[in-house]
């Protein structure tokens, strides 16, 4: 345990600016331009009419008090949703953190000094998996939190400068403490749909000699023109055709994609949320574990299992000569 949490600790230090910093930047600029938007608004605009429900328009100076509790509850339940970009970067950082996690090594030939030290290769190859879908994502969560509670404020305070203090009712709501929660809740679920993907791309860092992203990507897209070929030479002599369009949802794009927060989505039925309520955090959570009850994911996170188990024995026997 002290071992992994050493080699844990080294992999944060070496990609600290990919795990902490690119996602901080990014922080940093939606505080920039959507607080600053907030702001310029309350100074700069007017007492503008708002229109509610489609058809409703009243003066903001005159809101019902029923009116500004349901629109508290509404930025309370989903002002997480405003850190959507910064799980978009998770995703980016991620996917190439994966590619160049066993190839680097390999290329500068640190891993002659890494392979002399009393470190096995599973221990070694196992914290780049533990950093990609446990370290990384809780890095991006913090972050993620911490830039929608100062833009929830900053929105509340233009509000407020117009006459409608949102303050009092948004502090009562249960839903704002209780979403970072929720959100740290979809961290098994997260781990399960991106294993094959981290399967795949530490298999192939660790097999490829050179241009790892053209064989990560390459590979699955040149099976999708080979099958397309297949289906129209055969198509004209047979029934039996493959199904493409089934590869390229179920196989390619959920094994690339399987690092993206809320690829699972696809696969909910999300016409039970009422968005005129605001994101329900424990319907959408709900929801989203129902997708685990059909084979799929878990067939998948078996088989991505399996890719990085190849990647440790790939690792242990490859060499660049």
């Amino acid at each position: 345990m002290k071992t992994m949490k050493w080699l844990l600790r080294r992999e944060f230090w070496e990609h600290k600016g990919a795990f902490f910093w690119s996602p901080l930047v990014v922080a940093l600029a939606m505080i920039l331009f959507i607080g600053g938007g907030f702001m310029y608004s309350m100074a700069f605009g007017g007492h503008e009419n708002i229109q509610f429900n489609g058809h409703n328009v009243v003066s903001i100076q005159g809101f019902p008090p029923a009116l500004r509790y349901k629109i508290a509850h509404i930025a309370a339940s989903s002002y997480l949703g405003i850190a959507a970009p910064l799980f978009g970067v998770l995703a980016v950082v991620v996917f190439f953190y994966c590619l160049s996690a066993l190839h680097d090594d390999r290329r500068d030939r640190s891993i002659l000094f890494w392979k002399s030290l009393p470190l096995s290769d599973r221990e070694t190859v196992l914290s780049k998996v533990v950093t990609a879908i446990v370290v990384a994502p809780l890095l991006t969560i913090a972050i993620g939190t911490a830039t929608a509670l100062v833009l929830l404020v900053l929105g509340m305070i233009s509000a407020a400068g117009k006459g409608l203090n949102l303050f009092a009712p948004v502090l009562m709501e249960p839903n704002l403490y209780l979403s970072p929660l929720y959100l740290v809740a979809f961290l098994p679920l997260y781990i399960v749909w991106a294993l094959p993907t981290v399967g795949w791309l530490l298999m192939v860092s660790s097999w490829a000699r050179s241009k790892v992203f053209l064989w990560a990507v390459g590979i699955p897209l040149i099976m999708i023109a080979l099958f397309k070929w297949f289906n129209m030479v055969v198509g004209h002599v047979s029934d039996r055709i493959i199904d493409v369009d089934w590869f390229t949802s179920e196989v390619v794009a959920r094994g690339l994609g399987g690092l993206l927060p809320g690829i699972w989505l696809s696969d909910a039925n999300l016409n039970t949320i009422n968005g005129q309520q605001g994101l329900d955090p424990s319907m959408l959570l709900s929801l989203s574990y129902s997708t685990l009850a059909t084979p799929g994911p878990w067939v998948a996170a078996i088989v991505g299992a399996g890719m990085i188990y190849a990647a440790i024995r790939l690792r242990r026997w490859r060499d660049e000569g």
